[in-house]
This record gives C-alpha cells, sequence and structure tokens, in this order.
C-alpha cells in the first residue's frame, strides 16, 4: 500500500518563516475527542476524573457534533496559531468567521455526517449567524469548566516544550530539530513531510511560512492545517506529557521548591510574563532587595532572562527556565 505523505515545502530563504504558536482551540478540540473516548487518551484520565462532572452537557454536545471523535472538525475551530493568542480571543474569532468560511468548513462536516447528526449540521448551515453564536458559546462554557482551570500548567508545558526545540535549532539547526516532532515528522529536501492515514498533499509554503503547534491534550499523534484561509499548520505532541501534568500547581511549586528555595520557585512560576523587580517583590511580599537577589541568582543560573525596557528591567523565564518548569509539572 502507498505511504501517504503531507509535504509543506518551503524555499530555503523561508526557513526563517517557520515559527512556533499556541492554540486553545486546538487543546479544546482534543479536550472534547479525550472525553469521548478517554481510552486512547491516558495521559488526560487524571484531568478527565477531575473536570468532567463540571463540563455543561448541552454545550458540551455541540461541540462534540462538530469535532467528533475522529477524523475531520472544523478549521475554523482552530484559528490561525500565534504566540500570544488568549482562548478569549480565539473564542471571538470563531463568533467572526465570514459566511464563506462558515459554509466551506460545515459543507465538509455535512458531507462526513449520516442520520440525526446530518440533520443537525444542515440546520447549522441553514441558520449561519445563530449556528455561530451558538458554537461561541458552547467554546467558551467548555473551555471554562474543562480547560481553563489547568491552563497554566497546560500553557506552561507549551511554552517549555517551545523554548526547547528553540534552544535546538540554534544548536543544531531547523532541520535536526523537525527530526525530533514526532515520529511520522521528516525533514527532507526542503519540506516537512508528515505522515497521514489518509491522503496525500503539496502544499506550498513559499511566501506564506508555517506554524509549529505543539499540543497537551492531542497526545494521539500529528495534525495538520492545509487548505486557505487557514495558515500552513503542524500540531504535533509536546514532549513532557506525563500522567501528572494537570495536578494542582501547589503541587509543581512544592516540587520545584525543594530544588531551589520556596522563594526562588514562586518567582520562577510566575515569571512566564515579564515583571519588574518591583512586581515580583509585590507578588511575594518580598522586600525589593532580598526579591532582587532572588532574581540575580535564577539569573546567573540561567532560568530568568532579565532585559530593559526604558528605566525599567523585566524579567522572565528563559528556555532553559520554560524547561525547568515544564518538567515539575
Amino acid at each position: 500500500m502507498d505511504r501517504k505523505f503531507v509535504d509543506f515545502q518551503l524555499a530555503p530563504d523561508d526557513l526563517a518563516a517557520i515559527r512556533f504558536g499556541i492554540s486553545p482551540g486546538h487543546e479544546l478540540c482534543h479536550a472534547v475527542r479525550a472525553i469521548l473516548r478517554p481510552d486512547e487518551y491516558p495521559l488526560q484520565w487524571g484531568w478527565i476524573r477531575a473536570h468532567r462532572g463540571g463540563i455543561p452537557r448541552e454545550q458540551f454536545e455541540v461541540l462534540a457534533l462538530l469535532i467528533r471523535e475522529d477524523g475531520y472538525f472544523p478549521d475554523f475551530l482552530t484559528t490561525t496559531p500565534t504566540w500570544e493568542l488568549t482562548p478569549e480571543a480565539e473564542a471571538e474569532r470563531v463568533r467572526d468567521i465570514d459566511d464563506e468560511r462558515f459554509a466551506v468548513d460545515m459543507t465538509k462536516v455535512l458531507v462526513r455526517s449520516e442520520g440525526a447528526r446530518r440533520t443537525a449540521v444542515q440546520h447549522m448551515l441553514d441558520q449561519p449567524d445563530r449556528a455561530r453564536a451558538m458554537i461561541a458559546d458552547a467554546w467558551l462554557s467548555v473551555w471554562n469548566t474543562a480547560v481553563a482551570p489547568v491552563w497554566t500548567p497546560l500553557e506552561r508545558l507549551l511554552r517549555a516544550d517551545i523554548a526547547v526545540r528553540s534552544r535546538r535549532i540554534a544548536e543544531s539547526g531547523i532541520g535536526d530539530m523537525i527530526q525530533t516532532l514526532h515520529d511520522r515528522v521528516q525533514w527532507s529536501d526542503g519540506a516537512v513531510r508528515v505522515t497521514m492515514r489518509i491522503w496525500s498533499e503539496v502544499v506550498d509554503c513559499r511566501g506564506s511560512g508555517l506554524v509549529l503547534v505543539p499540543s497537551v491534550m492531542g497526545t494521539t499523534g500529528c495534525f495538520v492545517l492545509t487548505e486557505p484561509p487557514a495558515q500552513p499548520t503542524l500540531f504535533y505532541p509536546a514532549q513532557g506529557v506525563t500522567s501528572t501534568w494537570a495536578r494542582d500547581s501547589a503541587d509543581a511549586a512544592t516540587a520545584l521548591g525543594a530544588l531551589l528555595g520556596p522563594a526562588r520557585a514562586r518567582i520562577l512560576l510566575d515569571a512566564h510574563e515579564p515583571r519588574t523587580t518591583s512586581q515580583v517583590a509585590r507578588d511575594t511580599g518580598l522586600a525589593i532587595s532580598t526579591a532582587s537577589h532572588h532574581l540575580t541568582v535564577l539569573r546567573d543560573a540561567g532560568l530568568l532572562a532579565s532585559t530593559r525596557d526604558g528605566a525599567r528591567v523585566l524579567h522572565r523565564r528563559s528556555p532553559l527556565g520554560e524547561a525547568m518548569v515544564g518538567a515539575a509539572l
């Protein structure tokens, strides 16, 4: 049987256009799939046990109708991932999706549907304004009850993965990093090749580039977006995801605290956004001089990076710090 591939083709001068992003929508869609077929998502069992009971049934069923247990789901549920894409912004993009794209994506769902599901999808196609609002409301409702409670540790894992892979690019080059994404992903003659189950496609990314998106919920394999207007995108399982990833953040603080001491662990855990020394001192209840000392120790160890912004100095986790926090989770 012939092997199937999606080849994302890049020109030599487009290599800089390979960039990373984060997709709350992709995490949400695979959270829905994990609940629909938990046997295939063993790394999510702890999260499922803790949060499944609080998910509103009606809103969940709206998303389950579109996402299903396997196969295609509407591309508009995972808008173009960026570094700073927030869940709220992605939900609003779903609400504002244009008529043409909504019709195209929903028609793809329709032709893959039968019986009552096909009838329900057709009703959505017949009433696009009502359907968009209903889907966006369901998106936010399921997000707030299922994913938002664990978004902090989940996002840390995503950013830790990106930090480690960015460092690998700097040390070994883009091709070497691509080879580590997944056993279905290869770097071949200026193209990122993804082994697929059903179809083959050549995607010309020259001029547009390729977005690489790690996933904590989507641990079952790689997924791609290839059709305009979507940005060519490859979703891959984030490294370092274990069965305890969704544990309480206090557990992570305890683990890091045993290594770094409680104050430095707290500073490092909170350093996912840049903050001044005064902000760090206020948030941790430390004197400015004490906070400054801890920041210096963390920076000298390579766990924090400090940059000047006018009269201010901002502190944020370095790639090594991201990796350490991700490992603790």
